[in-house]
């Protein structure tokens, strides 16, 4: 049976922010089982152990929040069913780093009722079925928390359709997330080792952020050198293949001649003009170089270089 770790009703979103901080929670799950697409294990190590500032509100997230009464009124709505909110954070009777705040609990069952909003640009087939792999990942962790024997997915698909789901739980998967979790917790976050970074953009914003004082110096690093020699290679390979790439792609362009379109057996090739704008700022400084001082900006960003060392 799950435990109150803290009230969250008149809590400020700060302190719940910094609650979140202190264990593993629904929108924490998929991460863990690397099926989160927007975050990845060094983002959450990060933000588990206060490397990283609090996300900043954006109109998505503020949208969401906004909307959950309304998602959960559809659900009872279409179903009949009624539902609470309970204004807690609570976590697992066995592990107290494992952590739920969920939306609603549905009343006269053991279940809860997740509630989402999201854009008619997600790809999931929802009218056929599909949930998202992170949403019943946080539905299955809800789950294992709480000791529900089912949750209900609501989904608003903005400007096109509402849906819900009935999930139940799995003993096998919410025992397997489960071992994930604890896992992460214990070799990662206790022990405090940053993960290896999983070349998703997630990773390099977190090493980026993470890393942002560098002292001009040379360190060795010996035991990459592996890791140095295969990308090396890679970066071989890949100006090959790109050498290729323009090749073929002019061979086509050159078998077009003057048309903009034709085909083969299988494909259909096409090479059009495309309107394109910009500023010449060499000339803006130019002619007018108050005007190129008032709207000119200045920024910095990373770029990785690597190289054979000569006499190595």
């Amino acid at each position: 049976m799950s435990k109150i770790l803290v009230k969250t009703g008149d809590m400020p979103r700060e302190e719940w922010l910094a609650y979140r901080r202190t264990g593993i929670g629904g929108s924490d799950a998929a991460t863990v089982c690397g099926l989160n697409p927007y975050s990845s294990l060094i983002t959450l190590w990060a933000d588990k152990t206060g490397r990283l500032p609090d996300k900043e509100d954006n109109e998505a997230m503020r949208t969401g929040r906004d909307l959950e009464e309304y998602v959960a009124e559809r659900f009872c709505e279409a179903t009949g069913k009624k539902v609470r909110r309970r204004n807690a954070i609570f976590r697992h009777d066995e592990y107290d780093f494992i952590t739920a705040n969920i939306d609603r609990e549905v009343i006269g069952e053991n279940a809860g009722l997740e509630c989402k909003t999201t854009s008619v640009f997600n790809k999931s087939d929802f009218d056929n079925g599909e949930i998202p792999h992170y949403y019943y990942v946080q539905c299955m962790h809800y789950m294992n928390v709480m000791g529900f024997d089912k949750m209900y997915l609501a989904v608003l698909v903005m400007g096109k359709a509402f849906y819900w789901f009935e999930i139940p739980y799995e003993p096998d998967e919410g025992v397997a997330l489960l071992k994930m979790e604890v896992d992460f917790w214990n070799n990662y976050i206790i022990p405090d080792v940053r993960p290896e970074p999983d070349g998703s953009d997630s990773a390099k914003e977190t090493l980026d952020a993470i890393f942002t004082e560098r002292v001009e110096n040379m360190i060795t690093v010996f035991e990459q050198e592996e890791i140095a020699a295969k990308l090396t290679e890679i970066k071989s390979q890949k100006k090959e293949i790109e050498a290729e790439e323009k090749r073929l792609q002019q061979t086509l362009v050159n078998a077009l001649e003057t048309n903009t379109r034709g085909i083969t057996v299988n494909y259909e090739i096409s090479y059009l003009s495309r309107p394109r704008s910009g500023v010449d700022s060499k000339k803006l400084k130019a002619e007018f170089p108050e005007v190129y001082d008032k709207v000119k900006t200045e920024s910095s960003y990373n770029v990785f270089g690597i190289k054979e060392r000569k006499g190595a």
